[in-house]
């Protein structure tokens, strides 16, 4: 049975619902918004730095990071948030039976035997549809919303990675929520992790 389950997700396919669900049919325990205050609190950063920069790019390209400020060490706030962040990470993967919401966990448990990587994705139009009904997007356009929350996801995670965010080689299994459906996909991911 595998103890850490990490579900990366596209925005708007319903991922943290899924890995909600996964850790309460289990009895692991969860961490998404809860990592974030936990990172906020060891790191000494505001909980909105965490939440926008633990994931996201400075900008909409690489040479976004670049032009961050840097300390006389020549570490970025953005650098010291990630070392934070991985080290948080690889704690709560040693304390017991987790499931760990995006943050790059899939790359920093990588080599743990112990461990299910998950991708959730999900077509435009079923992700807009979730983000309309659950954030009530109107003022701004739903689908360059999830473009650009995508595509910081990816810089990020190329940034610190060196890989390609949402390729499947790098997750043992992705599900398109769109198709599957939400419950189902937890389901799955429930039985995988109780089996392999």
């Amino acid at each position: 049975m595998k103890k850490i389950i990490t579900i990366s997700r596209e925005f708007g396919s319903g991922g943290r619902t899924i890995g909600k669900q996964v850790a309460e049919q289990m009895g692991y325990q969860f961490y998404d918004k809860e990592l974030i205050e936990k990172i906020a609190q060891e790191a000494g950063l505001s909980r909105e730095f965490v939440e926008k920069s633990g994931e996201h790019s400075p900008g909409k390209n690489m040479f976004s990071y670049a032009f961050v400020g840097r300390g006389i060490n020549g570490v970025s706030v953005e650098d010291y948030l990630w070392r934070k962040q991985r080290e948080i990470i690889l704690e709560l993967a040693e304390q017991g039976n987790c499931v760990i919401v995006g943050r790059c966990a899939d790359y920093i448990l990588r080599d743990r035997t112990d461990s299910l990587h998950v991708f959730i994705h999900a077509d435009l139009d079923k992700r807009i549809e979730r983000v309309v009904k659950l954030y009530g997007e109107t003022d701004q356009n739903p689908q360059k919303r999830l473009a650009d929350k995508d595509k910081t996801r990816r810089l990020n995670y190329k940034y610190y990675t060196d890989r390609i965010w949402g390729m499947s080689q790098n997750y043992d299994i992705t599900l398109n929520s769109g198709k599957i459906g939400l419950e189902r996909c937890g389901e799955m991911i429930v039985e995988l992790a109780k089996v392999l």
